[in-house]
């Protein structure tokens, strides 16, 4: 029975043997290899979306000093993130019913026109308008890598490469600010965008090569009305905080227009949604606190984020004198104290199943870096602005990602994936308006300073005040005495920007202890980290959120002594886990060859010999004729078969807490023969 000599998973093998398992083999390593470029491909997609929604904010102040227009800096960060936040339902929505690979070409394409024109702009209104170009784009790719993943990821992995793809938003947040400033530095800001067009091209080939194009269809009632709505109404309101008090009065009719254009489209968009049969965003969750608090709190932390992103690199590069690369630097305390805070979180969440602690913190902490960064003048140390940007980043990290979970936490089934998507829209929104109300408050604090310094100072003949605004690097070029007051100008304004955004954070503190504590469902601790720090989410549905959920669980599970744990609730204490594994790939295969099984074992004939023959004793495993095959038994059939129930079972009691449910059902029968005898959870 052991086959002395012969090979581990079957007896002596022949050249027939030989031809058939090679050519099995080669096989079996083109599709790994497919399946790792592929993978590239979507990372690399992903990569650029990301990176773009940080890594220009280093390039700003010399974005302004060569297209001028500092009044409108904050709309070519709010244009991209606009864009992409509106159009993501739409893309996800588009890519189910249609096709994903067709519309993740598109998305590339439309990511590399927009970032083409936004490096050849000559102006910042060409910038703006390019730069929403970019992120209607650039909201294709976040939400199509992430769906394609599980078109062509078996159940058993999408666990880890969800984790790889929630570590590319983690890096781009992390290392956005100080490319973008070393773009700026030896090359020119131009290549912040032109950077895009060589990476998005190979992802572009790669995908139209190898990616497969068929996947499975969902037809959808698309509410196209809805997302216009709202995307108008949103879009009404930035450009009113933008414009409203600087460009035109209040009482102007362009800002009285643009509010009744709001309010319109907004009372359209809730007659829409009571109508629609998928609406972006159901009315009905506004009645839960738990959305409603959350919805509040995520909207101010996203307006502080992306504030302090966009004013502080100016700060560094006007006031301090530091270069674009070493204002990227400066905000590496921030950045590395939201991805910590938010991996912290995250783990004790999972391990403790409470979270209501966690924004009440984090919105506190969050407020006394707010306010610390209000108090830096030119005279302040980088030490000191570098505590104050830990302190802020801290704060954020600890609420970012509780928000989603929370909201996950609260609903039923049937709203749990638009409520997912509701919850980050917020706190994307929260950003778009963070950087258009505090770009204002700087424009005009700016303005009314300098008019002071004008009035009681004497400036150089011919010298005009309105170059200051228009290129700040020009304060370097005037006498000490001048150029210390104008860098005082533009600290105060600066600081004003954090003194504004200081009660505004505040009251997101005071919202957070709203927000009820609940018992934690299983699948909701299974946190995501990218979505946590990304600024726009998957658009998934209610089952593809708790399957994301289920196999991370399972994920872990399988590692921990899972096939010893199955061996003992079905009476196979005495055979190794890597037997029973062995038991669970051959189920349902026919005969199996042993070059592919032990392909998929990662192990060399020889090391996967002894556990066969361990089956192959107890009368569950039999080898084939010539030898070189494997099947089950009719008793192994049974007794895999009582390996997939006991693995049914573990599945259903993860998602017991959704209720009973015919789809959660059919999902742990899809789930659980992907889960058992996989190649990663191979003892």
């Amino acid at each position: 029975m052991t086959n002395s000599g012969g090979t581990p998973f079957c007896g002596k093998p022949t050249p027939k043997s030989y031809a058939v398992n090679t050519i099995s083999m080669i096989r079996f390593m083109k599709q790994q290899r497919g399946l790792m470029l592929i993978i590239i491909a979507l990372m690399l997609g992903m990569l650029l979306a990301a990176l773009d929604q940080t890594i220009v904010s280093t390039a700003l102040p010399t974005i302004v000093s060569d297209l001028g227009g500092l009044e409108q800096l904050s709309w070519v960060v709010t244009g991209y993130m606009l864009a992409s936040t509106v159009s993501t339902p739409l893309w996800g929505k588009l890519g189910d019913q249609y096709g994903r690979k067709g519309l993740f070409i598109a998305a590339i394409v439309i990511f590399l026109i927009g970032s083409a024109l936004c490096g050849l702009s000559q102006t910042m209104g060409q910038l703006i308008a390019f730069r929403s170009l970019q992120g209607l784009g650039g909201g294709g790719l976040m939400v199509l890598a992430q769906a394609i993943v599980g078109d062509v990821v078996s159940a058993r992995d999408r666990g880890k490469y969800q984790g790889f793809f929630g570590g590319v938003f983690a890096v781009s947040s992390v290392i956005g600010p100080l490319l973008g400033g070393l773009f700026v530095d030896h090359l020119s800001w131009h290549w912040v965008f032109f950077i895009n067009l060589p990476i998005g091209v190979v992802a572009l080939f790669v995908i139209a090569a190898v990616l497969p194009g068929t996947s499975k269809r969902t037809k959808h009632k698309i509410d196209y009305a809805g997302i216009v709505l709202l995307g108008g109404a949103t879009s009404c309101l930035v450009l009113m905080t933008t414009w409203g008090g600087q460009t035109y009065a209040w009482s102007d009719p362009v800002i009285i227009g643009l509010i009744v254009a709001a309010v319109v489209m907004v009372g359209l968009w809730a007659f829409v949604e009571t109508r629609a049969k998928e609406p972006v965003l159901p009315l009905h969750l506004f009645k839960l606190r738990v959305f409603t608090m959350t919805s509040l709190v995520g909207f101010v932390v996203g307006f502080g984020m992306f504030g302090a992103l966009t004013y502080l690199p100016l700060f560094m590069q006007v006031v301090y004198g530091v270069s674009a690369t070493a204002s990227g630097l400066h905000l590496l305390p921030m950045m590395v104290g939201t991805l910590g805070m938010s991996i912290l979180s995250g783990q004790l969440i999972a391990k403790t199943g409470k979270y209501r602690i966690y924004p009440i913190l984090g919105t506190a902490i969050a407020t006394v870096g707010m306010f610390m960064l209000s108090r830096l003048t030119e005279t302040s140390s980088t030490l000191t602005m570098s505590i104050d940007l830990l302190v802020l980043g801290c704060g954020l990290g600890l609420v970012m990602q509780v928000l989603v979970i929370a909201v996950q936490n609260a609903v039923g089934f049937e709203d749990l994936g638009v409520a997912t998507s509701g919850a980050t829209f917020f706190r994307s929104i929260g950003g778009s308006f963070g950087v258009a109300v505090l770009g204002s408050v700087f424009t005009s604090r700016l303005n009314d300073d300098l008019s002071q310094v004008v009035a009681t100072t004497q400036l150089p003949p011919g010298f005009d005040p309105a170059q200051v605004q228009a290129d700040p690097t020009i304060i370097q070029t005037l006498p000490a005495n001048l150029q210390s007051e104008f860098l005082h100008v533009y600290a105060d304004s600066i600081a004003q920007v954090f003194t504004v955004a200081t009660p505004i954070m505040a009251v997101a503190f005071v919202l957070s202890w709203f927000i009820p504590e609940e018992k934690l469902r299983e699948t909701t601790k299974a946190v995501d980290i990218g979505e946590g720090l990304g600024a726009t989410s998957a658009e998934r549905n209610s089952l593809a959120e708790v399957e994301r959920g289920l196999v991370r669980l399972a994920d872990k599970r399988l590692r921990r002594d899972f096939y010893v744990k199955l061996g003992a609730e079905n009476g196979l204490l005495d055979l190794p886990p890597e037997s029973i594994w062995v038991l669970t790939r051959l189920q349902d295969a026919g005969w199996l060859m042993a070059e592919e099984l032990a392909a998929r074992a990662d192990v060399t004939r020889q090391e996967g010999r002894p556990y066969v023959d361990r089956l192959i004793e107890q009368g569950l495993v039999r080898r084939s004729t010539d030898g070189h095959s494997l099947r089950l038994t009719p008793q192994g059939d049974v007794k895999a078969e009582e390996l997939l129930q006991s693995c049914r079972q573990t599945l259903r009691e993860l998602v017991a807490d959704w209720g009973p449910r015919p789809e959660l059902e059919q999902l742990i029968d899809e789930l659980s023969p992907q889960l058992l005898g996989s190649p990663t959870d191979r003892p």
